[in-house]
């Protein structure tokens, strides 16, 4: 064996796919070295998977320098569902700031973006054939076992992906769940189909799959990507795989470009963060992918972790932060498993009461119980040991599909615009605090600067734009202040806000910091 090799990192990240992409940028951007490790020997194209990118994720990723996601990306805007050939409702999302809903874009393009960003910043490495075979942790770092190689950072993200066994064995994490028994066939195929460019279409039982689904989803270039629900024991041949596409497309011409089958999972990690290490996207959770909620929920653990692990690096908060971090994304895990089981039971239902159901709903047109896959959203930090609540400004729950949520302690800030950009273009530097008309901001900022090592700005809301409006946009009141957390998460919204009642909540959102 080796001599550990001191890689000067401060963070290794285990996989360098897109999770563990944004990890290394979001880390670099708070000035964190990083060495990113993956098995593979280099890139290999993965078609269409993971192709639907939520808004709130572009904006992550444009925050590390990788807008270019967003603007290649098809903006799809419109979600129809039906029920063999008739359609069953329809629903379109509300737009927020600069940034459109959401976009179609293929994995290796998305990848390909976020290699050119981590290629142009000196203080991410990236080693490819490097797969992990073991870890061992201590009090003061980690050494990470590749084959005979040992290497050193004093924490450790593994983004390692779902077949990330030797990780989590070598945490001692279980990795429980179900997989489900039917197979989905995708296609990537380019044609044309006007009308269809901007349109998500669910089918439920169509002629062409009688008694399972197709979902189609437009992509750039021309492109459609469409998933066929196929037996557990089918073997989809090339004349199989024809004459489906002919089904949906008649005689136009296309290309098929790519094809694939898969089975869906439902698993979560038992442990999002043991010591040192921190767990994130497929390597700790895997749902099935409708309402796109795998690398929508993946990049904002990258987030998550990321901030958390500089502050802590950077002396800005103590230890407790980071076991924040498994708080509140094992609740994310745990919302999206809930979610998309509850569509798998509709979609593919496995018992007579769950099948006699469907057939109820569908064909009674009964549109309030019909569950195709409900979109990807934050998760909502209601309920994390960093939150101040409000009684004032409850949580209402889950807005309707496509809906913005009303702002409330734990909710992601509205994107709202503001000179310059969107008002979360402000808010990934540090703490943000922005305080109604009637609240002093150079007293807060004096105050707060004397007793917060963090990064924190100070903005007062009429000041940002100067009419008044984004205060009444906001809901915000006169003499309130409103902590902006580092990943544009609402901390707190305190009435009759004074210095001490704000550098309070900003000791709750560092976890209890000791240097506060």
């Amino acid at each position: 064996m080796k001599p550990v090799e001191e890689t000067g990192a401060q963070v290794i990240v285990i996989g360098a796919g897109p999770v563990g992409q944004s990890a290394a940028l979001l880390l670099a951007r708070w000035g964190i070295q990083v060495l990113v490790l993956d098995r593979r020997p280099g890139r290999e194209p993965v078609g269409s998977k993971s192709i639907c990118q939520q808004r709130d994720v572009l904006d992550i990723w444009a925050a590390a320098g990788a807008g270019k996601v967003a603007e290649e990306g098809l903006a799809w805007t419109t979600a129809r569902t039906y029920f063999r050939d008739t359609e069953l409702f329809s629903w379109t999302f509300e737009r927020e700031g600069p940034l459109p809903p959401c976009v179609n874009i293929s994995q290796t393009r998305t990848e390909q973006i976020l290699d050119e960003v981590i290629a142009a910043q000196p203080l991410i490495e990236v080693r490819w054939d490097h797969e992990v075979t073991g870890l061992e942790q201590d009090a003061s770092g980690v050494t990470v076992q590749c084959g005979q190689r040992l290497l050193r950072a004093p924490y450790v993200m593994a983004c390692a992906g779902a077949r990330a066994q030797s990780v989590r064995r070598a945490l001692g994490v279980t990795f429980d769940g179900e997989t489900f028994d039917d197979q989905f066939l995708i296609c990537d195929v380019k044609a044309d189909l006007p009308g269809w460019e901007n349109e998500r279409r669910f089918y439920f039982d169509p002629v062409w799959n009688p008694g399972r689904q197709v979902l189609i989803h437009p992509c750039p270039g021309g492109t459609f990507r469409i998933d066929w629900q196929i037996a557990p024991d089918y073997i989809p041949t090339d004349i199989d795989i024809s004459r489906k596409i002919r089904q949906i497309l008649g005689d136009r011409p296309y290309e098929l470009l790519w094809r694939s089958t898969y089975r869906f999972h439902s698993r979560i990690a038992s442990r999002m963060r043991v010591g040192r290490v921190l767990l994130a996207g497929d390597c700790a959770h895997l749902v099935a992918p409708f309402g796109a909620r795998g690398l929508n929920s993946g990049v904002p653990d990258a987030e998550n972790a990321a901030w958390k692990l500089a502050f802590v690096l950077n002396g800005w908060a103590g230890d407790g932060l980071l076991e924040s971090y498994h708080a509140e994304r094992h609740a994310a895990a745990v919302e999206n498993m809930e979610i998309t089981a509850a569509t798998m039971r509709f979609i593919a239902p496995r018992t007579v009461e769950e099948r006699v159901h469907r057939r109820k709903v569908l064909e009674g047109g009964l549109v309030a119980e019909v569950d195709s896959g409900r979109f990807a959203e934050p998760f909502w930090y209601v309920d994390s040991p960093l939150t101040t609540p409000e009684p004032g400004r409850p949580f209402k729950g889950r807005p309707p599909k496509g809906a913005l949520c009303e702002p409330a302690p734990g909710v992601i800030l509205p994107d709202l615009p503001v000179p310059g950009g969107g008002l979360r273009s402000i808010c990934r530097d540090g703490f943000l605090v922005l305080l109604g008309d009637m609240c002093d901001s150079r007293l807060f900022a004096q105050v707060l600067g004397k007793v917060i090592t963090a990064p924190l700005a100070v903005r007062g809301l009429a000041e940002m734009e100067g009419t008044g409006s984004l205060a009444e946009k906001l809901g915000a009141g006169p003499d309130e202040a409103w902590l902006i957390r580092p990943d544009a998460h609402i901390a707190a919204i305190i009435p009759h806000a004074g210095p001490d009642s704000v550098t309070a909540a900003v000791s709750r959102a560092l976890g209890g910091s000791p240097d506060i």
